[in-house]
């Protein structure tokens, strides 16, 4: 076996020897030729890139614990250049969801070298190292493998490394003749000669190589490898570096730098297989590279004509592994994309998708929905890694795609025993983050959860929470859920010192659904905790402190915890009003109901533009009535409105012509409105996907009854009792798409929350839905009172 090893290589070193230009690739196990290909057809139209919105926070994410395959985990166990998690944006919400809304919640956690953004309340995660990752061995039937890709065509071979066909084992005993074999040639040593040391030393058994790289003579060898770097052909360069592979060199080892910065000057020698195959190279070893990467991306245009699909696809996979995509490069490699789309194997597409997600490259919506057509049409013959991998960039991209996600409520639930605890965490957060909520796939993830607790990281805990409980998936419906994961936490306490932003995320994720584990609360708002919190340089925690502090307020009335201060508390709402009073404020839904409102009252006085829960990061427009259902001035909230101080507006819709008119049935309501139910229902048939434009829902008064001067003067009927107690105080909410989950009549985590919020505060909640009120933002203003009448005065 060994002498055929060493035969072939010897072959095919020889048929490099005579390698030019243009001709077709041979090549070794450390050698690339140069490749030939059609070029570009001109004629392929460009896709429109379109830029993604602003982001203000980013999310982490590190794949290794749960695609452990048994022929990587000692070729990566030390690699923590590549254990670090790249930069993931934000579970935001679709951006044509965001059209024609009201108000949104500002930033959780944003980097502090960013503009603010509205964003759903979510979290940032900073880079973790191994340390952090639980010390339970992963189980065998979880782990996958990442570079599964290269298995699909035999074009990969000549541009990456196959990991798990190492050379054939040499004695241990050989290896000390070697090195023996150093101390005697010394400083007279060929280049051919360094080499072919190093490359027999890397075949000494894998246990044995730490004993290689810890003797003097290797590191004897190193320096004279080092000595004369320009004499080495490119490939005795990438023969060593692929010897170093297999010693498991760490990645941080200064003699790497060297050939770095060599292989840097000759980037413009090689050819584009050389180029991927060097680049594999430094990923095998955990190097980020980034002198080499920069002349890898400088490379790449003069070779847009040679690349096929292998090419683009492991060039994808590179640059998800470096964590950048050059601007420059985006909207040609998407042009190859396109054209090559239809050659894709299943696990090239997963592949395509981690590789744009840790990029954080944004190709064109149409193109993703292409990729994402074409993952579906064999999803059955995707692994769980793809898919998971699909849902990510789904996730960076913020699309919905109802194919694709009604086929994961088929598959995840198959598949879910079999997955492991990172793979099951992305999927739900993705889920989340796209506002999509499927029973069945909640259900299959919960139920699988508890038996792999052990295997979690705080990050993989804390984000479960935080997903299931913003998608309002009640602990009734899975008993072990919140539990195991809430336990899971009080084991990780001592990490939380370190890392806070994951205790609120978890903490956060449970009040969602009103779970308050006293003990983690007692931490989070403990004087230390806090200090420690305000101190991380790159997450701005002060928002979710105050929001889990206001909640355990309203929720938690016999609380002898720890709290936050008055001083940080006031400082939050300050910050948390000038933002909302510049931004959200002045959206047109909101100022129009505002000045509807006030028209219809009789006045200024009787609304009041208000952030009635300053923890909750958003505005209602405040309403009282007296006990007779007549407006009563709403003072400042220091000052007691007295019950009596009813002002009768001199506006046409004053309150002295209401008692005239027909009753406002409910019957009436949904005449005028043309509508039986005015709320969504889950098995609705969704809307396509697109912007939300104002003029959608035009036809909602097209058909109804007219509504003439007599009809508007019935509608003034006001339905309140006559009769009651006191004041009631009425929070009116201008809603948003992004309140609900997708499709749906449950409200998200953090929305259902507040609805909980205010009424525990004394307030009867009133939602101007967004699908009602936005169209009417361009009809009569007739039309506009009698909807508020309708909702205000029929509660």
């Amino acid at each position: 076996m060994a002498t055929a090893f060493f035969r072939q290589r010897m072959l095919r070193l020889h048929h490099l020897s005579g390698s030019k230009r243009g001709l077709i690739p041979v090549r070794s196990l450390h050698c690339q030729a140069e490749v030939q290909a059609e070029d570009l057809d001109d004629n392929d139209a460009a896709l429109q890139l379109k830029e993604g919105s602003k982001l203000a926070y980013r999310l982490y994410y590190n794949p290794a614990p749960y695609c452990h395959p048994l022929s990587l985990q000692t070729a990566l166990s030390q690699r923590k250049d590549y254990e670090e998690e790249e930069p993931c944006q934000p579970t935001l919400t679709p951006c044509y969801w965001q059209q024609g809304n009201t108000y949104s919640i500002i930033s959780s956690r944003r980097l502090c070298s960013t503009t603010n953004a509205l964003l759903d309340l979510a979290f940032n995660e900073s880079p973790e190292t191994e340390s952090q990752a639980r010390s339970s061995p992963i189980p065998s039937e979880v782990r996958f493998d990442a570079r599964a890709f290269l298995k699909c065509r035999p074009e990969y071979l000549h541009m990456s490394l196959n990991l798990t066909q190492r050379p054939p084992a040499t004695p241990f005993a050989k290896s000390q003749s070697l090195l023996h074999k150093v101390t005697v040639l010394k400083g007279s040593m060929k280049p051919s000669d360094v080499c072919s040391l190093i490359w027999e030393l890397s075949c000494v058994d894998q246990d044995k190589t730490a004993l290689v790289r810890s003797d003097k003579r290797f590191a004897m060898l190193l320096r004279y490898s080092v000595e004369n770097l320009q004499l080495y052909s490119l490939c005795q360069l990438l023969e060593v570096l692929q010897a170093f592979v297999w010693l498991d060199m760490p990645s941080a080892h200064s003699v790497l730098a060297l050939y770095e910065s060599e292989l840097s000057d000759r980037a413009g020698q090689m050819t584009l297989h050389q180029l991927l195959f060097a680049a594999d190279l430094w990923r095998c070893m955990g190097k980020w590279s980034s002198q080499f990467s920069k002349s890898l991306y400088a490379s790449v245009p003069s070779y847009l004509g040679q690349m096929n699909a292998p090419e683009l696809v492991q060039l994808l996979y590179i640059m998800g592994e470096r964590r950048l995509c050059p601007t420059h490069l985006i909207k040609p490699l998407e042009q190859l994309l396109m054209r090559h789309l239809h050659e894709l194997h299943p696990e090239e597409v997963g592949t395509v998708c981690l590789g744009l997600f840790k990029s954080q490259t944004s190709i064109s919506e149409g193109a993703v929905m292409q990729i994402v057509d074409k993952a579906q049409s064999f999803v059955e013959n995707m692994s769980d890694f793809g898919l998971v991998n699909v849902m990510k960039y789904l996730r960076f991209r913020h699309l919905y795609h109802k194919g694709w996600l009604e086929a994961m409520g088929v598959e995840v639930p198959k598949r879910a025993h079999r997955m492991g605890i990172q793979g099951l965490m992305h999927m739900s957060l993705a889920c989340s983050a796209l506002h999509y909520r499927n029973d069945d796939i909640l259900l299959g993830v919960a139920e699988r959860i508890p038996s792999l607790v052990s295997h979690c990281r705080i990050k993989d805990s804390c984000k479960l929470l935080w997903a299931f409980g913003t998608l309002g998936f009640l602990p009734v419906k899975s008993p072990s859920l919140y539990p195991s994961l809430t336990e899971e936490l009080r084991k990780c306490k001592a990490q939380f010192h370190q890392y806070p932003e994951h205790l609120l995320t978890g903490l956060l994720g449970l009040a969602f659904v009103s779970i308050f584990p006293e003990d983690l609360i007692a931490l989070a708002l403990s004087s230390e905790f806090v200090n420690r919190a305000l101190k991380t340089t790159q997450l701005e925690l002060k928002k979710d402190l105050y929001t889990l502090d206001g909640a355990v307020e309203l929720e938690l009335p016999d609380w002898t915890g720890p709290r936050l201060g008055p001083k940080l508390k006031e400082e939050v709402s300050d910050m948390l009003w000038k933002f909302v009073e510049s931004d959200v404020c002045q959206k047109q839904e909101v100022v129009e109901a505002e000045a509807c409102l006030k028209d219809l009252l009789g006045g200024e006085e009787f609304v009041r533009k208000r952030m009635i829960l300053p923890h909750m990061r958003s505005i209602d427009l405040e309403v009282h009535l007296d006990s007779k259902g007549q407006p009563i001035p709403v003072m400042p909230p220091c000052i007691a409105a007295p019950e009596e101080t009813s002002t009768k507006s001199q506006t046409p819709y004053s309150w002295g012509k209401m008692n005239i008119g027909l009753s406002l049935t409910d019957d009436l309501v949904a005449q005028l409105l043309n509508t039986k139910s005015t709320k969504p229902t889950p098995n609705s048939e969704p809307a396509p996907i697109h912007r939300v434009e104002p003029d959608e829902g035009e036809k909602l008064f097209t058909n109804g009854l007219v509504l003439t001067d007599e009809l508007t003067e019935m509608l003034t009927k006001s339905r309140l009792s006559k009769e009651g107690n006191g004041p009631v105080k009425l929070a009116i909410q201008v809603s948003n798409r992004n309140h609900y989950c997708y499709h749906s009549d449950q409200l998200l985590g953090l929305h259902a929350m507040k609805r909980r919020h205010l009424k525990l505060a004394g307030y009867k909640v009133i939602e101007l839905y967004h699908w009602e009120w936005f169209p009417l933002l361009r009809k009569s203003k007739t039309e506009k009172l009698a909807y508020l009448h309708c909702k205000v005065f029929s509660q």
